[in-house]
């Protein structure tokens, strides 16, 4: 990973941290468009019980809706946590690029498993498991120890620390 890729995560950390204060899990995401800029960003929105609010989702919905098939296979999606199994199946059916994750699948449901939390309904999944058509690059050692904290403090409400 270079440096701009390092400073893309950063961003996709801050917004996994906005998610946590205001009451989602912590997780975050960004859209760089072929052209390189960045032109969508969110995190979960699931506070409300609705657990499929999630940024990687958005992003596909907003690719399809805002680019051409082409265009989009010359995205790339930047995430605080590699994509889950249905965010994974959204970025493959909009024929997204290449996923850049600060955390992967694997790490976060060790996590789980050390905490004795559930991973939810979904296998914990690979993305390039779900798709053929995926590349992902990560983790991004740097954000672990931080992510970590994050996740912990979500699921178990008390810091690692």
């Amino acid at each position: 990973m270079t440096e701009d890729d390092l400073d893309l995560l950063h961003r996709t950390v801050e917004l996994a941290t906005q998610a946590l204060k205001q009451g989602n899990s912590p997780y975050g995401s960004l859209l760089i468009d072929p052209y390189g800029a960045a032109v969508f960003e969110d995190h979960n929105r699931d506070a409300d019980g609705d657990l499929t609010k999630h940024p990687e989702f958005a992003i596909a919905k907003y690719a399809i809706e805002n680019y051409s098939e082409e265009e989009r296979a010359m995205c790339t999606v930047y995430t605080s946590t590699e994509h889950c199994a249905m965010c994974a199946g959204a970025h493959a059916w909009a024929g997204l690029g290449k996923i850049y994750c600060a955390t992967t699948v694997d790490q976060v449901s060790d996590w789980y498993a050390q905490w004795g939390t559930a991973n939810g309904p979904l296998h914990p999944l690979s993305a390039e498991e779900i798709s053929p058509n995926i590349t992902v690059e990560g983790p991004a050692p740097k954000f672990e120890e931080v992510l970590y904290q994050l996740h912990k403090w979500f699921y178990l409400g008390e810091s690692a620390s």
